[in-house]
């Protein structure tokens, strides 16, 4: 039986996204080539700036969602990621004595934030191609990297950033049926233009990435 990934607009979102993908990463659909592999060190201080990055741009999507008619059907979605975050935080601050850093206005968050808010009143098609993006990545290779880092750094503890109410790949299936509905009022050139967004997506949430491995 097909399910919601496999059909309509989400089947090509999906496909375009694995495309950027190193074949390490999805070695049937990958086709980027991987970087040459070096190590890769995450610090306690980096991990606490990317929690704080990602809570601003998860903020910033639910925020946007919620106040705009044209995204309600991706409101209480249960992918919402924002107070699991505030948590985590909270705990790492706790836990090991380290402040929140402060966002730096010119940072990979601030810059992401400043783009989505001007994408959601001009750009649908592409302020939900980052959206898809964004969440999806999470909980996949996201959930990857937060298991490494919690070996590696926090003495195996699962943080509330990696855990959902419910059953997860429900709420997927559920925003990919939201999509798919969403798309069909799109024009192709508005289809065109959400899949070709997605290199960019990529290069944003890549940068908030980078700071796991921060000093």
């Amino acid at each position: 039986m097909l399910t919601e990934k496999d059909k309509g607009f989400i089947a090509e979102m999906r496909k375009v996204a694995m495309k950027l993908h190193t074949k390490d990463q999805a070695p049937k659909e990958g086709e980027k080539e991987a970087p040459k592999p070096g190590p890769w060190t995450p610090t306690r201080p980096g991990y606490l700036r990317f929690l704080v990055e990602s809570k601003e741009v998860f903020d910033t999507f639910e925020r946007l969602v919620n106040s705009s008619d044209a995204y309600k059907a991706l409101r209480n979605t249960g992918l919402e990621r924002g107070p699991g975050l505030a948590a985590d935080i909270a705990w790492m601050e706790k836990s090991f004595h380290l402040p929140p850093p402060e966002m730096k206005a010119d940072g990979a968050a601030a810059t992401y934030v400043a783009l989505l808010e001007k994408l959601a009143v001009t750009d649908p098609p592409a302020f939900i191609c980052h959206f898809y993006n964004f969440y999806f990545a999470h909980t996949a290779g996201g959930r990857m990297i937060g298991s490494k880092v919690a070996s590696m750094l926090l003495d195996g503890q699962t943080l509330d950033f990696y855990k959902w109410q419910g059953d997860v790949n429900e709420h997927l299936e559920g925003v990919r049926r939201s999509i798919n509905v969403m798309s069909e009022g799109w024009s192709p050139a508005e289809k065109e233009h959400c899949l070709a967004e997605t290199e960019a997506s990529f290069k944003y949430s890549g940068q908030i990435m980078r700071a796991i491995t921060e000093a």
